[in-house]
C-alpha cells in the first residue's frame, strides 16, 4: 500500500501543494539537517504565516520532499542576480554609497521604514539625540528605553536630566518587569521612527560654534569689530559666541596648568617665543606668565632671555605665532589629550 501524506489529502503531490507549504518543507528540511537559517529579515506577517503553516503540517512523503527540493534548486539555478526588498532593499544596499540626505528624502517620500531591530538603531545613537525622548515622552516609555540602553549610556542620560525627572524615570524602571516583549518592540519601532524623522542638518555644528571657530583664527582687530557689530544686532548671540571663542588670552582661564608642557612640546620653540613676546606687547601678559610658570624653570629662563633678545615683534608675525599656539591647543583638545576647563558663567 503506498505511503500517504499525513496532513495533506492523499492525492496532493509536490506540483499541486501551495508555495507556503513548499516553503515550510524547505525550512523544516534545512533545520533537520542542521543548516544555519535566519528568517528575521522576513516581515512579521510572513514569519507568522510560516510558523502557522509548519504547525499545521504533520508528515510528507519522500517523493513530495524530493519534488519540492528539485523545484527549489531549479529556481535557484535560474536566478542570475537578485534585487531584494524594493525601495527599502535598494536604500539598504546603497547605504554609505549615496548622499545620505537624498536617501533620507527618498525614504520619507516612499514611506519606507528602516528594517531590522529598531532598538539597535536607538541604542546606537549618541546621548544628545536620545535626551529629548527622555524629556518629552511619558515616564513609562522613558523607563523602557533606559532599560534597553547600555548601563554607561543610561547613566550618562540620567546625569543630563533634572533631578525630579530622573527620579521619576528611575522609579518607573522598577515597574517594567511586566512589560511584554511585543510592547517593548512596538515602543522601539515608534521611537526609531520618531528619531528617523528628524531632518538631516547641513552643518554638524551650531551657528555659535561655527562663528566662534572662525573668529578663533581671525586677527584680533577683525574679531573685536565683528563682536562689536554682533552686540548691536543680537547681544545674546554675541555673548554666546564670546564663550565659544578660545584665543591666546583665554589660556590661563581654560587650560589646566598640568597640560602646558604637552602644549609647548607641540609648538616650534621659535614660534612659541614669538607668540609669548607678542602676547606681552598686546596686553596678554597673564597668558605669557601662565605658560612660563608651568614649564620647567630652566626652559622658562631660557625663553625669557630669547624674548628679550627678540625685541619688538611685528603685529602680523605675532598674530600668526599666537594662532599657531591656539591651533595646537585646539588639535590636542579635539583628540582628547587636553580638556578645557569649564568657562565661568557671567555674574
Amino acid at each position: 500500500m503506498p505511503e500517504t501524506n499525513i496532513g495533506f489529502p492523499a492525492s496532493v503531490m509536490a506540483p499541486t501543494i501551495t508555495r507556503q507549504q513548499k516553503a515550510a518543507i524547505i525550512v523544516q528540511l534545512l533545520k533537520t539537517e542542521g543548516g544555519e537559517l535566519s528568517l528575521t529579515d522576513m516581515t512579521e506577517e510572513m514569519q507568522q504565516a510560516l510558523t502557522l503553516q509548519m504547525g499545521a503540517m504533520r508528515s510528507v512523503t519522500r517523493e513530495t520532499v524530493a519534488a519540492v527540493v528539485d523545484e527549489f534548486i531549479a529556481e535557484l539555478d535560474g536566478i542570475g542576480l537578485s534585487f531584494i526588498g524594493g525601495l527599502e532593499g535598494a536604500l539598504n544596499t546603497l547605504d554609505g554609497s549615496i548622499d545620505p540626505q537624498m536617501a533620507e528624502r527618498l525614504r520619507r517620500e516612499g514611506g519606507v521604514k528602516r528594517g531590522g531591530d529598531p532598538w539597535e538603531r536607538v541604542m546606537g545613537l549618541e546621548a544628545e539625540r536620545l535626551l529629548p525622548v527622555l524629556e518629552q515622552e511619558s515616564v513609562e516609555v522613558a523607563a523602557v528605553m533606559l532599560s534597553k540602553l547600555s548601563v554607561s549610556k543610561a547613566a550618562e542620560l540620567l546625569g543630563l536630566l533634572p533631578g525630579e525627572r530622573a527620579r521619576r524615570i528611575t522609579y518607573a524602571v522598577s515597574q517594567t518587569s511586566g512589560v511584554t516583549p511585543d510592547a517593548v518592540q512596538r515602543i522601539g519601532q515608534s521611537l526609531a521612527t520618531q528619531l528617523d524623522s528628524v531632518p538631516l542638518l547641513a552643518f554638524t555644528d551650531g551657528p555659535i560654534e561655527r562663528v566662534g571657530a572662525i573668529l578663533n583664527f581671525s586677527p584680533a582687530k577683525t574679531r573685536d569689530d565683528v563682536l562689536a557689530g554682533l552686540d548691536e544686532e543680537d547681544e545674546t548671540f554675541a555673548n554666546l559666541v564670546r564663550k565659544a571663542i578660545f584665543t591666546f588670552a583665554n589660556i590661563p582661564a581654560r587650560i589646566d596648568p598640568r597640560d602646558v608642557p604637552k602644549i609647548t612640546r607641540g609648538v616650534d620653540q621659535a614660534v612659541l617665543v614669538t607668540a609669548l613676546a607678542a602676547a606681552s606687547a598686546v596686553g596678554f601678559e597673564e597668558s605669557t606668565e601662565f605658560i612660563l610658570g608651568n614649564i620647567s624653570k630652566r626652559m622658562a629662563e631660557g625663553m625669557r632671555d630669547e624674548i628679550k633678545e627678540l625685541g619688538k615683534v611685528k603685529e602680523a608675525d605675532g598674530e600668526d605665532a599666537m594662532s599657531a599656539v591656539v591651533a595646537e591647543i585646539r588639535e590636542l583638545e579635539a583628540s582628547g589629550e587636553v580638556f578645557f576647563v569649564a568657562a565661568e558663567e557671567d555674574e
